[in-house]
């Protein structure tokens, strides 16, 4: 609990004109003995003004990019219009010698007033196909899902289905040991 300048000031009197040991007064006021101790050092050493709250912030955060990096970030983005801010990354990495993240040069290029919203195609959905089918086998759709069963492996499930009568027309479940997975690169 943090206490105001007159409670410090209010709880040191009480202490100094206590019948009882300075132990048993803190422990009846539910004040730590250290903190007690503290206050009342600050207390003889610069009177009642020392007691006053000495917690200030911090004068720079740890990871703040220093404006010079900032501005150079705005320059090169300026120069180099055409780099996405991953590209602008590596650029500044490479070349100045300075790690910046690339969402850390979004958000400089986003204040600076620099990205650009993406173009958006604006679709409705409608209500129904323009080109609806007429008749059985006019036309198929396919499908292909995957799935994991626990223990026993992953599954894949390929499907045809017609679009007319939407009745599935064939399938064929496939299993695999391995699994759906992205080849590396060696």
């Amino acid at each position: 609990m943090r206490y105001s300048r007159s409670e410090k000031m209010e709880i040191i009197k009480l202490v100094e004109n206590s019948d009882l040991s300075v132990r048993k007064t803190l422990d009846q006021l539910d004040v730590p003995r250290s903190s007690f101790y503290r206050w009342y050092d600050k207390y003889l050493h610069g009177g009642f003004d020392a007691l006053g709250s000495n917690l200030t912030g911090p004068n720079r955060f740890w990871n703040k990019i220093p404006e010079s990096e900032r501005e150079r970030v705005v320059e090169v983005a300026l120069k180099c219009p055409d780099k996405s801010p991953r590209e602008l990354a590596w650029h500044i990495t490479d070349k100045f010698e300075y790690y910046i993240s690339e969402s850390s040069i979004y958000r400089i290029l986003r204040d600076y007033d620099l990205i650009a919203s993406p173009a958006y195609i604006v679709m409705k959905a409608g209500n129904s196909f323009t080109d609806k089918t007429k008749y059985v086998n006019e036309m198929w759709q396919t499908d292909f899902t995957y799935f994991k069963v626990l223990n026993w492996g992953w599954y894949y499930l390929a499907t045809i289905l017609d679009d007319y009568s939407r009745y599935i027309i064939s399938w064929k479940l496939f299993y695999s040991r391995v699994g759906w997975r992205r080849k590396r690169s060696s």
